[in-house]
């Protein structure tokens, strides 16, 4: 309004309150917002400084859930090495068992009479030992004794069976190794072994196939418990896999954790026959196995918990990294709420001198006014 004339003293009264209005609307943003940089007009260097740093915080805040996942991953893995070790200790236990459980040979003893068995019709014994195969004899001769018939069953060579005859005609069947034994075939029906009307059998042995049976079952649930310790996707108990966890933006820092094979095939461990615990070196065999299974775990625990160590000692750095560039992001504008707030009580105190001052000036205008 260049039609209006003011005096030099409402100008200057004037422009004085427009700063102050101007200095209390920044003020007041600044104690609404928090900020006292809300965008590159009001610093730019600060600004996009803080944007800087708070771009980078963020950044590592993901790595950070990523390390988390990472801290769980190798955990699974590390409860998963506890878990077998106690396994094979199971299976170590069942070994000493078997040393402390004493064979009792399984024996069987019948009668041996006179039979003739011909090409047309030839006649059978059937020997079966345990759970193993059952072994067939064919007799195409005379069965006129006991040592005839030794002779034909010596001859199949059945491992683990030793006969032997008596003065009165009988053989007497041993298995060392306390297994069942069963006998069939028309030998024991109508035949040579006259004196036994059914198929016979006996169990009045002891043997430790019992404890194989719960050795192999212990390494099959060692099996199960490396394929089962599987964390999000990723699973360290089996060869093949691996873990990748980055500790900073641009992944030049990081740790890799190859898997490991932690069967019962990747500790040498194998599943045993029947038999196998039958003497006291091949029993002492499998406890130096399960002994050398046991310190391939203890190594591969320590090497998890060395890489576990790692992982954490690096989320706490990475956390008061992330801390410390959002200070400094903030240093740069977060307003300070004291000076803010007094800054707005000075403000508010200069424009109502303002208008008294405006008012004044006026005064001197209206005196004039009077004269007239």
């Amino acid at each position: 309004m260049a039609d209006v004339v003011l005096s030099s003293a409402m100008r200057s009264n004037l422009l004085s309150m427009q700063n102050t209005a101007s200095l209390l609307d920044q003020t007041q943003n600044r104690l609404a917002t928090g900020l006292k940089v809300n965008s590159a007009v009001d610093n730019p260097q600060s600004y996009f400084t803080a944007q800087g740093l708070n771009g980078r915080a963020s950044d590592l805040s993901t790595l950070l859930d990523n390390m988390g996942l990472g801290v769980q991953t190798i955990n699974a893995a590390s409860q998963g090495i506890t878990s077998i070790q106690k396994l094979v200790q199971q299976a170590k236990a069942t070994a000493t068992q078997a040393l402390q459980t004493t064979i009792i040979p399984t024996t069987l003893t019948d009668k041996v009479t006179a039979t003739t068995y011909t090409t047309a019709a030839p006649g059978t014994l059937t020997i079966q030992i345990g759970s193993k195969s059952a072994v067939t004899i064919t007799l195409q001769q005379s069965v006129s004794s006991a040592g005839s018939l030794k002779a034909a069953i010596s001859a199949a060579g059945i491992t683990g069976l030793s006969v032997a005859k008596n003065s009165a005609g009988s053989l007497t069947f041993t298995v060392a190794s306390g297994d069942k034994l069963t006998l069939g075939g028309n030998v024991t029906t109508a035949g040579a072994l006259s004196s036994v009307g059914n198929l016979p059998s006996s169990t009045n042995g002891t043997s430790r196939n019992s404890l194989i049976d719960v050795y192999n079952s212990l390494l099959t649930q060692i099996d199960q418990l490396s394929s089962d310790a599987s964390f999000n996707g990723v699973n360290l108990l089996q060869s093949g896999s691996s873990l990748v966890v980055n500790f900073n933006e641009n992944q030049s820092s990081k740790l890799n954790i190859a898997g490991v094979n932690a069967t019962s095939g990747g500790l040498g461990l194998t599943k045993l026959s029947y038999g196998a615990f039958d003497t006291t070196t091949s029993v002492k065999t499998v406890q130096d196995t399960t002994d050398s299974a046991n310190s391939k775990l203890q190594t591969l625990s320590t090497a998890f918990a060395s890489s576990l160590s790692v992982v954490q000692s690096r989320q706490d750095f990475t956390k008061n990294m992330i801390n410390t560039l959002q200070t400094g992001a903030a240093n740069l504008t977060v307003a300070d709420t004291n000076v803010e707030g007094a800054n707005l009580l000075s403000l508010q105190t200069r424009q109502q001198l303002g208008v008294s001052a405006l008012s004044i000036a006026n005064q001197a205008q209206q005196s004039i006014l009077k004269l007239f």
